[in-house]
C-alpha cells in the first residue's frame, strides 16, 4: 500500500497527534512522561497473522515501547515516546510491512472504509460473473458422452475458460496474492499464504492442461473450481466485513460524534468558526440544533434537549438549560445554546469514555491468545500436509495429486478458530456500549459469565444522593387560624416556604417535593435559620422547620415515629406535621435483585453507612444478606471469605470508598458519574443510572460464552471433518472454498447475533 510521506509528515504536528493520541499513563512517579498512546487503523489485514507482522514491524522502530494489534478490529495501539521517534516513522513502518494505516479520529476513515467495502465488492462481482460463464462452458465436458463433443470444441471451451479466468486470477484473486507475497517477503506464514498458493497451483496446472492437451497435466482443467472457490471466498470476505464494521461501529460512531469545527464567540460579540481542536477552556461557543458539543461546558445562554444516549445509555432527550452542564459528544436536538467551555481534549468525559472503549477493542481474552497461538503452527502444519498429500498421490496422478493439496490448503485456513473468539466479545461490547456499560477488559466478560455472587454498595448504588419521603403524619386538629384549609398538601406547602430559605439537605427533599407535586408556593417572612436546628419564620402564624428539640424548645411536643431521618413542622406549643426521609432507592432496585436471584445468583449488601439504615435498604429492595459499619478493609475480607468458599464474585459500588475491593473482585462494576473515568478500578463502568444493567451485562456475558463455545467446537469440527476428507481426495477445490468461506461466515454470524441483543 503506498505510503504518502507529505501526508504522514502532517501527523508530527503535536496538534494533529493529539487527535488520535492521549499521554501514556506513567507507571511510576520516576517514570518519563513523553510517552503517548496513539490509535490507528490498520488498512489491508485479514487475520491474525497480519496483527503478528504488524505488530513485529513497530516493535523493531527505536523509540516503539508497545504495540497492540487487534486482528477483529483492525485497530492498532502504539505506545512511543515523542523524544525518540515520530508518528510519520512508525507509520512508514506499517507501510514498509504492506499494510496501510489511518489516525482512528481521521475524517477520511469512514470514506476509507466504504472505499474498501466497494473495491470488495467489484471484486466479488467480477469473481461471480466469471465463473458463471466459465460454469457455462464446463457443463458440456459434464453431461456429454463418449463422441458428444469434438477434440477442437473440448479446447476451444477450454481456451474460452482460460480467458475468463484471467480477471478472476489478476483482479478478483488480488488481495490474496498481495498478502500471500508480503508474507514470503517478511518469511511470515499467514492464512492467505495457502489459500494463494492453492489459487496459483489450481490455475497453473490447469493452464498447462490448456497449452499442452497431451503432456503431463492434460487430462482436466479446474478453472470452474477455481473460480468457484474464489467467489465463494470473497462472498465470505465480503460479509466478513459488512458485519464487521456493524459491529465495530459503536466505537466509530462514538468517536464521530465530535463536530470538525465549531462557532467562538469573539471580543467583539460576533462569531468565527474554528477546527474543534483549537477550543480551549473558557472559550465560549454557540452550538447550533442538529450539532454536537464538541467540549465538556456550561450553558450560558439558551434552552435545549442533550442527546446523550451513546454516552450514558439514556434514551430519552435530557433537558439542558441555563448553568446546567454539557458533555461533549451529545448532541443539541432542539435550539442554538451559548457554552462556555470548561473542560476540552483528553480531560472531556467523552475522550475517557473513547479511550475506554479503544482500550477495550485491542484487548484479546484468553481464549484469543489460545487461538492464536495456535493459528500459527496450525498453518505450518497445514503446509505440511498438503506437500504430503501431494507426495502421496503423485505416482497414481500428479494433477489429481496437486488438486489434493489445493483442497487441503484451502479447506484447512483457520479463520474461523481465529475470529471465533474476537468477534464474539467485541460484539457484545458493543452491544452493551449501546445501552451505557463500558467494558474496560473483554477478558471481564468471559469472567462475568461464571459469577455467581454480586456484592452491591449501598450508597450511590443501591441508593442514590438523594433522599425522598417515605411517611407523612399530620395533627388532625391544629390550631383554628391553619384548620379550614389543614391537609398534608397544606403542611408540605408550608414547610417549603420555610425550606426554600435553608442550605440543609432536609429541607431541599421538601421543597422538591413541593415543586413535584406541582403545589403553589408561599412565601414566608422574617425567616431566621438556626445552624444544625431548624429555620423559623412567619406565614399565617409564627412557625418551625426543624428538628424535633428546636421544635421542643417552642413547647411543642413531637411525637415519636419510626425510626430514619426526619423534619418537623411546629407552631408555638403547637406540634403539626413530620416527614420520615428515607435514602431514595433506585427504581429499578427491586427488580434487578430479583432478576439475579431467579439466575440462582447470591445478592448482598456490605456499606459503611449504619446497620440500621442499610437493613432498611436491604429489607426493601429484597436482599436477605446486609451488612452496616463496614470499612473499606471489612468488605475486602467478606469478599476474601466468599472466594475461600468458591464462589466468584462481582462488586458493584460507587468506586469512592470501593477500591481495595473492586480491585479484588473477579469482576467489578462502577456508576461513572461518581470516579474519574480513568482512575476507575472497575472492569466495567455503568454509565447510566439504570442499574438493570447488571442483569443486562450478566445475560450478555454468559451467551457470549455459550456463542464463544460454539464458534470453537465448530472450528474443530470442521477441520476434524473436512481435512481428512480432502487428505483421502473425496472434496475437490470448489468444496473446500465453499466449505472454507461458510465455516469464517457461520462463526462471523453466529457472533453477530450478541451486536442485535442492544
Amino acid at each position: 500500500m503506498a505510503f504518502d510521506p507529505s501526508t504522514a509528515a502532517l501527523l508530527d504536528d503535536r496538534q494533529e497527534w493529539l487527535r488520535f493520541s492521549q499521554a501514556h499513563a506513567k507507571s511510576s512517579a520516576t517514570a518519563q512522561d513523553d510517552w503517548w498512546d496513539s490509535q490507528v487503523v490498520i488498512q489491508g489485514m485479514h487475520c491474525a497473522a497480519c496483527a503478528f507482522t504488524i505488530e513485529a514491524a513497530l516493535a523493531a522502530v527505536p523509540g516503539v515501547k508497545s504495540v497492540e494489534v487487534n486482528a477483529a478490529t483492525h485497530r492498532a495501539k502504539v505506545v512511543w515516546s515523542e523524544s525518540q521517534v515520530l508518528p510519520s516513522a512508525w507509520l512508514r513502518a506499517i507501510a514498509t510491512a504492506g499494510y496501510g494505516a489511518l489516525p482512528a479520529a481521521d475524517s477520511s476513515l469512514r470514506q476509507q472504509r466504504l472505499d474498501e467495502t466497494r473495491q470488495a465488492l467489484w471484486r466479488w462481482l467480477v469473481a461471480g460473473f466469471c465463473m458463471m460463464q466459465v460454469m457455462m462452458y464446463a457443463y458440456p465436458a459434464y453431461v456429454a458422452l463418449d463422441g458428444d463433443i469434438t477434440p477442437d470444441m473440448v479446447q476451444l471451451l477450454r481456451w474460452a475458460s482460460w480467458v475468463l479466468t484471467l480477471p478472476v486470477v489478476f483482479f478478483s484473486c488480488g488481495p490474496f496474492f498481495g498478502n500471500a507475497l508480503r508474507d514470503i517477503r517478511w518469511r511470515r506464514i499467514s492464512m492467505d499464504l495457502p489459500v494463494a498458493l492453492g489459487m496459483a497451483i489450481t490455475f497453473a496446472l490447469s493452464s498447462a492442461a490448456t497449452f499442452e492437451p497431451s503432456g503431463l497435466f492434460g487430462g482436466e482443467v479446474y478453472f470452474d473450481s477455481l473460480t468457484m472457490f474464489v467467489f465463494f471466498l470473497l462472498t465470505g470476505r465480503w460479509l466478513e466485513l459488512r458485519l464487521r464494521d456493524q459491529t465495530a461501529g459503536a466505537l466509530e460512531a462514538l468517536m464521530n460524534r465530535l463536530p470538525d469545527s465549531v462557532l467562538r464567540q469573539l471580543g467583539d460579540g460576533s462569531f468565527e468558526r474554528v477546527a474543534v481542536r483549537r477550543v480551549w477552556v473558557g472559550d465560549v461557543i454557540r452550538v447550533l440544533p442538529s450539532e454536537g458539543f464538541p467540549a465538556d461546558g456550561v450553558i450560558l445562554q439558551g434552552q435545549t434537549l442533550a442527546d446523550e444516549a451513546l454516552l450514558t445509555g439514556e434514551s430519552r432527550p435530557q433537558s439542558r438549560g441555563v448553568g446546567e452542564h454539557v458533555v461533549a459528544g451529545s448532541y443539541n436536538l432542539l435550539a442554538p445554546v451559548l457554552v462556555q467551555v470548561t473542560q476540552v481534549g483528553e480531560d472531556t468525559q467523552f475522550s475517557k469514555i473513547v479511550a475506554l472503549m479503544e482500550n477495550a477493542s485491542l484487548q484479546k481474552p484468553r481464549l484469543a491468545q489460545l487461538a492464536d497461538r495456535v493459528a500459527k503452527p496450525f498453518l505450518v502444519g497445514v503446509l505440511v500436509m498438503a506437500a504430503l498429500a501431494a507426495v502421496w498421490w503423485w505416482p497414481s496422478s500428479p494433477a489429481h495429486a496437486l488438486m489434493v493439496a489445493v483442497a487441503v490448503l484451502v479447506v484447512t485456513c483457520p479463520c474461523a478458530l481465529s475470529l471465533a473468539t474476537p468477534a464474539a466479545m467485541l460484539a457484545a461490547a458493543g452491544a452493551l456500549a449501546r445501552q451505557g456499560v463500558l467494558v474496560r477488559h473483554l477478558q471481564a466478560l468471559e469472567t462475568l459469565a461464571h459469577i455467581d455472587t454480586v456484592i452491591f454498595d449501598k450508597t450511590g448504588t443501591l441508593t442514590r444522593d438523594t433522599q425522598r419521603i417515605a411517611q407523612v403524619w399530620v395533627n388532625d386538629d391544629p390550631s383554628p387560624s391553619l384548620a379550614p384549609h389543614w391537609t398534608p398538601e397544606m403542611a408540605l406547602r408550608l414547610a417549603a416556604a420555610l425550606g426554600v430559605h435553608s442550605l440543609h439537605p432536609l429541607s431541599k427533599v421538601l421543597v422538591a417535593a413541593r415543586e413535584a407535586a406541582q403545589l403553589a408556593p408561599l412565601e414566608a417572612h422574617e425567616v431566621v435559620e438556626t445552624v444544625g436546628q431548624g429555620v423559623q419564620g412567619r406565614l399565617q402564624v409564627p412557625l418551625r422547620l426543624g428538628s424535633s428539640a428546636f421544635c421542643a424548645a417552642w413547647g411543642a411536643v413531637v411525637p415519636e415515629f419510626a425510626l430514619g431521618a426526619q423534619v418537623h413542622l411546629c407552631g408555638q406549643g403547637e406540634w403539626l406535621a413530620s416527614w420520615r426521609l428515607s435514602e431514595d432507592v433506585r427504581e429499578d432496585a427491586a427488580s434487578t435483585v430479583a432478576a439475579l436471584q431467579q439466575m440462582g445468583i447470591g445478592v448482598l449488601v456490605l456499606s459503611g453507612d449504619s446497620s440500621a439504615a442499610v437493613q432498611q435498604v436491604a429489607t426493601e429492595v429484597g436482599i436477605a444478606q446486609a451488612f452496616g459499619s463496614c470499612t473499606p478493609q471489612d468488605k475486602l475480607a467478606r469478599m476474601v471469605d466468599l472466594q475461600a468458599q468458591g464462589r466468584h464474585v462481582a462488586m458493584v459500588g460507587d468506586g469512592l470508598n470501593d477500591g481495595p475491593v473492586l480491585a479484588g473482585a473477579h469482576v467489578s462494576m462502577a456508576f461513572g458519574q461518581s470516579v474519574p473515568l480513568a482512575q476507575s478500578k472497575s472492569d466495567l463502568v455503568l454509565m447510566g443510572a439504570q442499574l438493570s444493567v447488571v442483569v443486562t451485562s450478566l445475560r450478555l456475558a454468559r451467551k457470549t460464552l455459550r456463542v464463544v463455545k460454539q464458534n470453537l467446537v465448530w472450528a474443530a469440527l470442521y477441520n476434524a471433518v473436512c481435512v481428512p476428507l480432502a487428505v483421502v481426495g473425496w472434496l475437490p477445490a470448489w468444496l473446500a472454498g465453499l466449505g472454507m468461506a461458510l465455516s469464517s461466515l457461520w462463526v462471523v454470524l453466529n457472533s453477530f447475533r450478541l451486536a442485535r441483543e442492544g
